[in-house]
């Protein structure tokens, strides 16, 4: 199992936000260019974010983006559930019927077993706990990564 950068970007965009909370409304070009994530792309990715209520967006000269719910609110598994779809390293891991031998199949266990360990991470860390990690960092404002 392999985070696209769908999951990977939209993560960083939504920490950026996070690490201006309060403020009003972010534009998204400020987000892309702190990011270096093309704003095309990222306005794909805020799209199922706005939809679930994460974000909220306003059009215009002094639009932009915020978070709607707190950065403690907001937990890893959510975003990446939503960005990429179910968390599961093989198909049968979430449904049994997409093998045949999923009754007597003992890699499965291991599968739902690696599934849970992935979703037990990600639903224990939330945007906050990443802009705590942001600042022991050493790093309290821009958020650069460099590829």
């Amino acid at each position: 199992m392999k985070i696209s950068t769908r999951g990977q970007y939209g993560t960083r965009a939504l920490l950026d936000l996070a690490l201006h909370e309060g403020e009003t409304l972010i534009p998204l070009k400020e987000i892309a260019r702190r990011q270096q994530i093309s704003l095309s792309y990222l306005e794909h990715l805020i799209t199922p974010l706005i939809t679930a209520g994460i974000l909220r967006s306003t059009r215009g000269a002094h639009g932009g983006i915020r978070l709607v719910k707190s950065a403690r609110e907001i937990k890893l598994s959510e975003v990446i559930t939503l960005l990429e779809g179910p968390i599961t390293p093989v198909d049968c891991a979430n449904d049994a019927k997409a093998c045949s031998r999923s009754d007597l199949c003992v890699t499965r266990d291991v599968w739902i077993e690696l599934k849970t360990a992935i979703n037990g991470v990600l639903e224990s860390i939330t945007l906050n706990d990443l802009v705590e990690r942001h600042k022991q960092k050493g790093r309290p404002e821009a958020v650069m990564y460099f590829i």
